[in-house]
């Protein structure tokens, strides 16, 4: 019997598992979904492709949450690059996938053929993906629809980058998260987090910087009330207690 969508509980479920009445509430919301990683949708039928917990955003959005470091480029997705080459009008970036990602020149605010932007090989960019699927490269922009950055672009070269799983960056990314929220009350710095699981971060002094991305690291797999006390600890600590 398919439970109502009202009533969904995040569940364990493992590949191959056929959710389409879990997921549908019984078929009168199968054409409004939005399934995200680990969902496959074949003709009328929804299942899982990976290992994990399947999870769901109101209104009618679900995945599947996993320990997972390979990442898949999607459509939308913010992530974090590294430029590897520049090959005339284009640059290639590193995102992490299976192939490097394209970004034309003049995709950022501002740009046009004689006002070049100034990204160089090695730059870290927090870049949008403008198209992505198994038959055609990566394309990357810096841009949103209206020609806004709005934080896109080329971090800055002091910050500190690093790389974890993608399971810990939707946590993070989360409204109730814990270490985001005492991190923000108590740390001033500056934060990209990549959907492809790389995160930069940068804090006023290269010693709070490194304080900053051991507590995110170490939060992945401790509870809520772990997260506190590190908390504590690591206020204490740089305050010189």
């Amino acid at each position: 019997m398919a439970a109502p969508i009202d009533d969904f509980e995040p569940r364990v479920v493992l590949p191959g598992d056929s959710l389409t009445g879990y997921i549908s509430g019984g078929g009168e919301l199968h054409n409004q979904i939005i399934l995200g990683p680990g969902l496959r949708q074949d003709e009328a039928n929804i299942c899982s492709t990976k290992a994990g917990i399947l999870r769901r955003k109101k209104p009618h959005t679900f995945w599947i949450d996993c320990h997972q470091k390979r990442y898949v480029p999607a459509k939308g997705d913010k992530v974090l690059g590294i430029v590897t080459q520049r090959a005339g009008d284009i640059f290639r970036v590193d995102i992490g996938g299976q192939s490097n990602a394209t970004l034309s020149y003049l995709a950022f605010e501002g740009a046009t053929k004689r006002n070049r932007p100034n990204v160089q090989v090695g730059d870290v960019l927090y870049a949008k993906l403008l198209v992505a699927n198994r038959d055609m490269e990566p394309e990357l922009v810096c841009i949103d629809s209206t020609g806004r950055s709005q934080g896109l672009g080329v971090v800055g070269a002091d910050g500190f980058m690093f790389q974890c799983s993608l399971g810990l960056v939707r946590r993070l990314l989360s409204k109730d998260c814990p270490i985001m929220k005492l991190l923000n009350e108590n740390i001033p710095y500056e934060i990209a987090l990549g959907m492809n699981g790389r995160i930069w971060v940068r804090a006023k002094s290269i010693r709070t910087t490194i304080a900053v991305v051991n507590a995110l690291a170490n939060c992945e797999f401790i509870t809520d009330e772990e997260i506190q006390i590190m908390m504590r600890r690591l206020v204490n600590g740089l305050a010189g207690f």
